[in-house]
């Protein structure tokens, strides 16, 4: 099940290959489409073994090489994901279908009959890094939304992408469908990247998932539309009305059930009112879980004081715009919902940020005046994710503002037509 390593790829070819794939794509039922995606959920359960085996090799590879054992539990190890994976692939069988949906239909005074109708994008080049589970979740929307998809992973998951691409393509080709509709760049030579981001007659969009290093890359050299985002510094405020015995777990399932995702929390505000109550019993309880504080003046000096155990360290400035990648979390009193309100702003990647409070005036303004992808109320910011939210699965979570924002599925890898339908209208 193993894919050859090539020494040099065309690239140049493999869009055109797209290209063609992507038409045939457009074409297809929806039936069809699900048939595809049963035969590779069923793929990737059969192989399984092969998968967990060359997932091994890239974990072992990364433990050697000092990676985080944290980082490799979330990201990169496949061991306990495989079986959400492959479900994740029939809820996507389940969804509605948005290619062909006709939407804003009106009939004008001269009679003619207006509507757009969703169709796919085309081809779809997708960068990322050491998650190999988005080989399949990418690969599966795309598919599902009528869009070809060139992958390129890290180095960190390459013998994983590898087997995962060649039992996905396999099964394209038992469905009579083209394999060149999911095609993975089977290299770690970086020039690739480069390439691809100058394949604008053959690619339709840049979807980065990585650091910002990786975002920044792909902005400042593709001649390809971009979508950005999924880089995660978010935030939960803790007013002074907060549900204090409610909050306490959200923060806790925020910040230490997968610390190494975009969507776990960086950064808790507290008001001052309620500070000296809640911040040591917060630290006490995240303290158990290994998490390590980086407190501004006033939150060090409440946590200090109190008994505990936890690790806490004077928070620097550069700390409130540090997506962590791990169990450390940074804390601050202030005195205003204004306050919180302007440190998000400053600080926020716009990925997903939220208010604790009972008071609805102040989770309204909130609510309106953070401008992030995903906003919550009183809610842990873990939710922002395609499965979470019901999408089966998610390309990448957007922050930027056009033409998707939040976790990107099935609606968001579409665009849109005019149809006009006349009998013989002519512009006076």
């Amino acid at each position: 099940m193993m894919m050859e390593a090539t020494t040099t790829i065309d690239l140049q070819a493999m869009g055109q290959h797209a290209k063609t794939a992507a038409r045939q794509l457009a074409r297809l039922t929806t039936d069809h489409k699900n048939a595809a995606l049963t035969a590779i959920a069923d793929g990737l359960a059969a192989g399984t073994a092969d998968i967990l085996a060359a997932n091994a090799i890239d974990v072992q590879a990364a433990r050697e090489g000092g990676t985080d054992e944290i980082w490799i539990k979330d990201r990169l190890d496949l061991t306990r994901r495989m079986t959400g994976m492959i479900a994740d692939v029939r809820k996507v069988i389940e969804l509605a279908d948005p290619v062909g949906l006709e939407f804003d239909q009106r009939v004008l005074d001269n009679g003619l009959k207006v509507s757009k109708r969703r169709t796919p994008l085309g081809v779809l080049g997708v960068i990322y890094e050491a998650r190999p589970n988005v080989t399949v979740d990418v690969a599966v929307l795309a598919l599902k939304s009528g869009n070809a998809v060139i992958l390129r992973g890290g180095k960190e998951a390459m013998h994983s992408n590898r087997v995962m691409v060649g039992i996905m393509r396999q099964a394209l080709a038992t469905c009579g469908l083209p394999a060149d509709c999911i095609q993975f760049i089977d290299s770690t030579d970086r020039d690739y990247v480069g390439q691809m981001l100058r394949l604008h007659q053959y690619i339709d969009l840049i979807i980065p998932r990585g650091g910002n290093a990786l975002h920044t890359f792909c902005r400042e050299n593709s001649t390809i539309p971009v979508i950005t985002g999924g880089i995660g510094v978010c935030h939960l405020y803790v007013d002074a009305s907060a549900d204090l015995e409610k909050a306490l777990p959200i923060i806790h399932n925020a910040k230490t059930q997968r610390p190494a995702v975009c969507n776990s929390v960086e950064t808790v505000l507290v008001n001052s009112a309620v500070a000296a109550d809640f911040l040591p019993r917060m630290a006490n309880l995240l303290g158990e879980a290994g998490v390590v504080f980086k407190a501004e003046p006033r939150a060090y000096a409440i946590l200090d004081s109190a008994p505990h155990s936890y690790r806490l360290d004077a928070a620097k400035p550069e700390d409130f715009d540090t997506e962590w990648y791990s169990l450390v979390l940074n804390v601050r009193v202030l005195d205003t919902l204004d306050e919180a309100i302007d440190h998000i702003t400053t600080h926020s990647t716009q990925h997903s940020d939220g208010i604790l409070t009972q008071d609805m005036a102040h989770a309204e303004r909130f609510l309106n005046e953070v401008d992030s992808s995903a906003v919550y109320l009183n809610a842990s910011t873990r939710f922002t994710d395609g499965s979470a939210l019901g999408l089966g699965a998610e390309v990448a979570i957007s922050t930027q503002k056009l033409h998707a924002r939040g976790p990107m599925a099935l609606e968001e890898l579409t665009t849109y037509k005019w149809i006009i339908l006349g009998d013989g209208q002519i512009r006076p």
